[in-house]
């Protein structure tokens, strides 16, 4: 008779591990890629390329030179998927080296400086994001028009739907807003104003990836639908109260919100375990966001707030925990 080994728990084994989940986002950030490719052309690609190769590059160097792991961690995909919503975070015709400086303060400090993947406090691609626009706030807000597929670092820009949202608020004049798109045109990406950065430009294609994840069950329903519910409904209350304020539906299909809401605050190291605890992350940030946007010094709110509530993420769970396995619940 053999021997019965008995190992620590848990035994219960699932089909998840960090590569299946991180290319899976990476997959439901395909339509945005393709439409961000449409809309930006050369300058989407070159932007998203170099921040992907600095992502892996900067994590690789760091992990051989520096920890040196001798387990290399470039092929869990992490690197990769903090490269890519960077990217997105960016405008299109940021220059090169700003861009590989954006990489190493988000994989250097953001990432590895925690211990690596599962271990940082903050989401690593909006370190390097708010990191760039504090640095660099010239460059960081030149947004290109949409349609110039051929142009990058010379390509035209413009003022995007939440400068005008801003300068309506600070006016105090409502027909300023009759400078915006329409909340479809906004939903579609079709808009001739500066479009914003790579990943912005269209919700419908931040929503398919949405629904992927939730097929797939990468992510749950908690965050996402708890940030975009509070800012929609914050937002009309704000809009019936005085018209100056942008309509529910175009604060909703505006800047980063989406991407942020999705793909950024659903990061599972950043974010609370339960779904009662990611309720709670997810009404703050969208309570943060609405107040950043339209009383904050930067017109868009979505990274500070999500940054902000990683800070609160150890804090909200310890106070929402979940039941544990087998415990008897008193009636």
């Amino acid at each position: 008779m053999g021997k019965l080994i008995v190992s620590l728990s848990p035994h219960a084994h699932g089909t998840d591990s960090v590569e299946r989940n991180m290319y899976g986002v990476i997959i439901a950030l395909v339509p945005a890629l393709l439409v961000s490719l449409y809309y930006f052309g050369i300058g989407s690609a070159v932007v998203c390329l170099s921040s992907v190769l600095a992502c892996v590059f900067f994590e690789w160097a760091i992990n051989k030179y520096i920890i040196k792991n001798p387990r290399t961690t470039v092929c869990d995909g992490s690197a990769v998927l903090t490269g890519l919503l960077l990217g997105f975070n960016l405008p299109s015709n940021l220059p090169i080296w700003i861009i590989i400086l954006g990489a190493l303060v988000a994989i250097g400090v953001g990432k590895m400086t925690f211990g690596g993947l599962g271990c940082n406090i903050f989401n690593p691609a909006l370190v390097g994001r708010c990191f760039l626009l504090v640095s660099f706030p010239a460059q960081m807000t030149l947004w290109p028009v949409a349609g110039q597929v051929g142009a990058y670092l010379d390509a035209e820009t413009g003022a995007t739907p939440l400068s005008v949202m801003k300068w309506a608020i600070k006016s105090g004049n409502p027909d300023v807003l009759n400078e915006l798109p329409s909340a479809w045109n906004l939903f579609l990406g079709n808009t001739t104003a500066g479009a914003g950065t790579i990943g912005e430009v269209c919700a419908l294609a931040l929503l398919i990836g949405l629904a992927y994840m939730l097929w797939k069950k990468i992510i749950t329903w908690h965050i996402p639908v708890s940030i975009l519910a509070t800012v929609f409904i914050l937002s009309g209350v704000m809009h019936l109260a005085n018209p100056a304020y942008a309509d529910p539906f175009t604060v909703l299909f505006s800047g980063g919100l989406m991407l942020g809401a999705i793909f950024m605050a659903t990061d599972y190291v950043t974010s609370p375990m339960c779904g009662k605890g990611q309720l709670i992350y997810g009404v703050a940030i969208g309570v943060l966001t609405v107040v950043i946007r339209n009383w904050g010094a930067y017109p868009e709110g979505m990274s500070f707030a999500i940054l902000i509530m990683n800070a609160f993420t150890p804090l909200i769970n310890s106070y929402v925990k979940p039941k544990r396995f087998g415990e008897v619940v008193k009636k």
